[in-house]
């Protein structure tokens, strides 16, 4: 199987008509995805690449074709409005690719989403995919991925693609692979994410990708050593970063002397977590973790 998306998804594009929305819907659908409908304001009433069919609002997409979750494309400006949107059509999962967008509005869709019951992954992330499930939601390049039994879950979009591929070389597929996203708030956190990799069959060992800034990778190591019986290995990205400095994602920034490199690692070994110094480690850290 696969955590939160499987074959039975039918996905909502918000944002489809724009130039990547477009690119990426079709991707998306070339991987397997049943992508059921599209939404922009104005366009109701249209098709786009071949007959998939685009509405103005949410709620009367979801009505006509049971869309079960949705991804955003839309511009900074409109995307926590579009989350909110989707949210009121009654969607449960919402994958937030859009990035920029300000924290005080993440803030609402946040507490929005918990109101509701629902879930969404970033913003400002690559998505989710389940390879044996043949679903892609998001921006992930699908080729690099393997069908398999390790679960990924990431901050970082560029270092997930680098440890799939390295995993993938070594013969190690994918359950499902998740990239949380680099913000200050998120929707789905390393937190969030391991009890669902520890009840799904399809997955054998996770792969924990982390970065500077925050307490999460803290946070996974307390509950992988109180309550996972599978392996974790991880990798720490931002060793280097000077205090006070944001690399990359707006929530790699250490600050107050927390959130350190150093902090996280120590945090993952106390835990029993391999920690790789590098990407190209991972694979082996995972084979030596199953045959433990």
């Amino acid at each position: 199987m696969a955590i939160l998306v499987d074959r039975n998804t039918r996905l909502l594009v918000q944002g489809i008509t724009g130039t990547e929305g477009q690119f990426h819907t079709e991707q998306m659908m070339k991987y397997g995805t049943k992508v059921a409908a599209g939404v922009t304001p104005g366009k109701g009433g249209l098709t786009t690449l071949g007959d998939i069919p685009i509405f103005n609002s949410c709620h009367d997409a979801v009505a006509a074709t049971q869309a079960n979750a949705s991804v955003i494309f839309v511009p900074a400006a409109f995307a926590a409005d579009a989350a909110l949107e989707a949210f009121d059509a009654g969607l449960k999962l919402v994958i937030i690719i859009s990035e920029g967008i300000p924290t005080a509005e993440m803030i609402k869709v946040y507490w929005e989403a918990k109101e509701r019951g629902a879930r969404f992954i970033g913003p400002n992330c690559p998505g989710i995919i389940a390879p044996g499930q043949k679903v892609k939601i998001g921006i992930m390049p699908g080729h690099i991925f393997k069908r398999g039994h390790i679960g990924v879950i990431s901050r970082s979009g560029t270092l997930t693609y680098e440890v799939v591929n390295e995993l993938s070389t070594h013969g190690m597929g994918q359950s499902t692979c998740i990239g949380v996203g680099g913000d200050p708030i998120i929707g789905t956190t390393f937190m969030d994410a391991l009890p669902l990799f520890e009840k799904d069959k399809a997955t054998k060992a996770v792969v924990l990708i982390g970065e500077i800034g925050g307490t999460d990778e803290e946070k996974a190591a307390e509950y992988v050593k109180a309550h996972m019986k599978k392996p974790v290995v991880a990798f720490i990205a931002g060793k280097t970063a000077p205090a006070g400095k944001r690399m990359g994602h707006a929530g790699a920034i250490i600050a107050g002397g927390k959130g350190t490199a150093a902090e996280k690692i120590a945090a993952l070994n106390a835990a029993n977590i391999p920690v790789a110094e590098r990407p190209d480690q991972i694979s082996d850290l995972v084979r030596q973790a199953l045959t433990k």
